[in-house]
């Protein structure tokens, strides 16, 4: 099992697929890294020797990944909600912020606390 960038990536996985656990990169830019360090794509990620993952690392260097893609997601947040525009607004109402509907379709947003209730009238009990 590899580890690059201090994430330990999956060995029995295709090494184009299991870069893809690295926080930052997916699967075209997993592509573009393979092809800058000229490794075949479909090799496994446990056969990798120690030359192939020196090769990958430089490359991945040039890339924003993990812990400071992850600061600069924060930092971006933390910006709207103190200059107060509505992304900001809806970031701290913890609503979506893209313009999705709200009055249904936002449980993993809101969360599944809010369940939606009928009107509150009790069916007539079954005649005999």
């Amino acid at each position: 099992m590899p580890r690059i960038v201090g994430i330990d990536i999956p060995g029995e996985k295709r090494i184009e697929i299991a870069l893809t656990y690295i926080f930052g990169i997916g699967l075209s830019s997993s592509k573009k890294i393979l092809k800058k360090a000229r490794i075949d794509p479909n090799r496994r990620a446990s056969t990798l020797n120690v030359e192939e993952i020196n090769k990958l690392k430089e490359v991945i260097k040039n890339y924003k990944v993990e812990g400071d893609l992850r600061k600069d997601l924060i930092t971006n947040i933390k910006r709207l909600k103190d200059i107060g525009c509505w992304r900001g607004a809806r970031h701290i109402k913890k609503l979506p912020v893209r313009g999705q509907r709200t009055k249904t379709n936002n449980r993993t947003v809101r969360g599944n606390v809010r369940k939606t209730v009928g009107s509150g009238r009790r069916s007539a009990p079954a005649p005999k």
